[in-house]
């Protein structure tokens, strides 16, 4: 049976590199049964729209969401992310954002292979706050930090039932406890208690401005990191410039109780300098669309893409993507 598949092109160089991911996971022998869906800044700037309720209730029939990357320079920042990056995640509940990271990093000689579980429905992205008096001397400007023991425990369980299924089988916590008392107090005392049901499961914890070096120095350390949103935010960019650049990363943003569909996309954004120039490396996109498959329950296409997306070779958007599809093929 074909996967119902909603495809959001999305802006810049996200089209491109979307059209990719596609044609290698048709060369895997995946039956998809795709929706192309025109949303992003371009669509905001034609006719103002951002992410309508309807079609926020059409994409919730889907299995899963491919997306390119969505953003225009004439747009305003905050804009197209909140309107629909952010309201997806929230309305869709995709708790999860999961981000693989596979490489050798500046200075090493051994690859490094890690995984970063953020919370991704929470923390300051909620947008609590507001701002008084803008505009004047005295402007006042809060943005609060939602966290919740459910919301913490069951992306905190994620990561333990992640790590379980792994080689190592040993999970960080990052955060900031020693400044940030609170949050960071229910972050460590839900962890410790989650950690308490895993006992074949390793533990540690890292300030996060520790994690930043460790990233870094000793990026062999990890093998599955949690944290919340802001740090999972920052901490897994840091996770694609040591491994091979930001260009290479892919993403999940899961709804693991499956209550509605998941999205997956690469984390390098519209570049819109690049759009249409036959530019872009595709191969974020790809390994994202790897990414979905797994999810899709279809692992051994997912495991073949991978391992094609290895080394691929230079050249443009379109060549990368035929050579990575030819070794999907065989």
């Amino acid at each position: 049976m074909a996967h119902k598949i909603a495809v959001i092109g999305g802006d810049g160089i996200g089209p491109e590199v979307t059209a990719q991911a596609l044609k290698v996971m048709e060369a895997a022998g995946i039956e998809l049964d795709s929706t192309d869906f025109d949303l992003g800044g371009a669509r905001y700037l034609r006719d103002g729209e951002i992410l309508s309720d309807e079609v926020l209730s059409e994409l919730r029939g889907f299995d899963a969401i491919l997306l390119g990357a969505v953003g225009t320079p004439d747009v305003p920042p905050g804009v197209i992310e909140r309107g629909l990056l952010l309201k997806m995640r929230f309305e869709l509940d995709l708790y999860v954002n999961q981000r693989p990271f596979q490489g050798t990093a500046p200075g090493h000689s051994i690859p490094h292979d890690f995984v970063v579980i953020r919370e991704n429905t929470e923390g300051p992205y909620v947008g609590e706050g507001g701002v008084l008096r803008k505009g004047t001397a005295n402007e006042v400007a809060t943005q609060g930090s939602v966290n919740t023991r459910m919301g913490v425990e069951r992306c905190v369980r994620y990561a333990f039932d992640l790590a379980r299924q792994r080689d190592r089988k040993h999970v960080t916590l990052v955060h900031k406890t020693n400044v940030l008392t609170f949050a960071g107090n229910l972050w460590e005392r839900t962890f410790d208690e989650v950690a308490a049901e895993y006992p074949d499961v390793a533990t540690a914890y890292n300030h996060v401005d520790a994690a930043c070096i460790y990233f870094v120095q000793d990026p062999h350390r990890y093998d599955v990191v949690v944290t919340d949103n802001l740090f999972g935010d920052i901490l897994t960019d840091l996770g694609g410039a040591v491994s091979g650049g930001i260009g290479l990363a892919s993403s999940a943003n899961l709804n693991p109780a499956r209550t509605g569909p998941s999205m997956f996309e690469p984390v390098h954004g519209s570049a819109p300098d690049i759009a249409g120039q036959n530019k872009a490396n595709p191969t974020a996109a790809i390994l994202s669309a790897a990414l979905m498959l797994d999810f899709l329950g279809e692992t051994a296409a997912a495991d073949r893409i991978r391992a094609a997306c290895d080394d691929p070779g230079a050249g443009g958007t379109t060549s990368v993507g035929d050579t990575i599809a030819a070794r999907v093929r065989g």
